[in-house]
């Protein structure tokens, strides 16, 4: 099967029912999404997928349409994505483990609402769960990231009526 991830199209030989996050580590060597729960709970795994962020650890690879984005895809040409270095100037990370995750369904956050407020990002940031408890600065860097986000095309074509 062909899998179109991070911009690439990649052919898989993987079984169509292989949760899609053994298919992103196994198959496809992106190491960066990590097995936390296994049952969509705690949100380690979490990738996007034509803008959704999506729990790869009870999603089935052959029911995948559109384009997987993972950790590895958000730096481009060397130069990290806006809530990557929010992520480094608001010292997020502790352990780290839960830290891919969290930053992709941050990134989903920020794309389809800009200007989260508070509740915005506790609602879309609570399938996550960071066991050093760094939620204050994960809100923090959200914040940040979203002062230096490009706004979404459409966003832009109405700011400049």
């Amino acid at each position: 099967m062909q899998l179109t991830i991070n911009g690439d199209t990649i052919d898989l030989d993987v079984d169509p029912a292989m949760p899609l996050l053994w298919a992103l580590r196994d198959a496809a060597g992106l190491k960066g999404t990590k097995f936390g729960c296994g049952v969509a709970s705690c949100g380690a795994c979490m990738v996007i997928i034509d803008g959704v962020a999506t729990f790869s650890c009870v999603t089935a690879v052959g029911d995948v349409e559109g384009e997987v984005r993972t950790i590895e895809g958000l730096a481009k040409d060397g130069v990290f994505h806006p809530v990557q270095q929010a992520w480094i100037d608001e010292q997020v990370p502790q352990c780290g483990y839960c830290q891919s995750g969290q930053i992709m369904a941050a990134v989903a956050l920020l794309e389809e609402n800009p200007q989260p407020s508070d509740a915005d990002i506790d609602t879309a940031m609570s399938g996550n769960l960071c066991r050093c408890g760094t939620y204050s600065r994960i809100r923090a860097a959200i914040k940040r990231a979203a002062t230096t986000m490009p706004l979404p095309v459409e966003d832009q074509a109405a700011s400049e009526t």
